[in-house]
């Protein structure tokens, strides 16, 4: 994976704060439950032992994905945007957007998403990463474009609104 991670300074805590947790408390915690029925004995039927080995790979796995993916994080601040110290008028990494639909069944609505991280994406908060194809197509565009995006159903223009930097 030599591929960077590009990530909110918000995300980059999530990551940091979950691989803390897994470390410090639920390794430590499944450790001493597989010590404790290691010791009791026959271990070919101990379901405590069985399934806080299982559990203990799990989370063993997660450890090294996070490492993974903070070792290859690029933290992008859009602090000096947030200022307006750089042009906050223009889409990037971290941008708030407000786009309305031009063309189609849902022309005239307004839609805003947020374009983060791949380890950061949930679409239910309007969440999008930066290698989705309306991120894409948003990108370097300015406050009042109309950009054309690929859809499902075909080609679709949109108007951007709005283009804040909350990240």
């Amino acid at each position: 994976m030599d591929e960077k991670n590009y990530i909110t300074p918000a995300g980059h805590e999530r990551i940091k704060s979950e691989l803390l947790q897994l470390l410090n408390h639920d390794r430590p915690e499944v450790v001493q439950v597989v010590h404790w029925a290691a010791s009791n004995g026959d271990r070919s039927e101990n379901g405590d032992y069985i399934y806080g080995k299982k559990r203990l790979r799990e989370i063993d796995r997660r450890i090294r994905f996070l490492n993974k993916r903070l070792e290859f994080a690029v933290v992008v601040d859009n602090a000096a945007r947030k200022t307006g110290e750089a042009d906050g008028e223009q889409v990037f990494f971290g941008a708030t957007v407000t786009y309305e639909n031009l063309e189609g069944p849902d022309s005239s609505k307004q839609t805003t998403i947020t374009i983060v991280g791949v380890d950061e994406v949930d679409l239910d908060k309007g969440h999008v990463s930066w290698v989705s194809p309306i991120a894409k197509a948003l990108i370097k565009a300015r406050l009042g474009d109309c950009v054309k995006i690929q859809t499902p159903t075909g080609p679709t223009e949109i108007e951007i609104l709005d283009v804040q930097y909350r990240y």
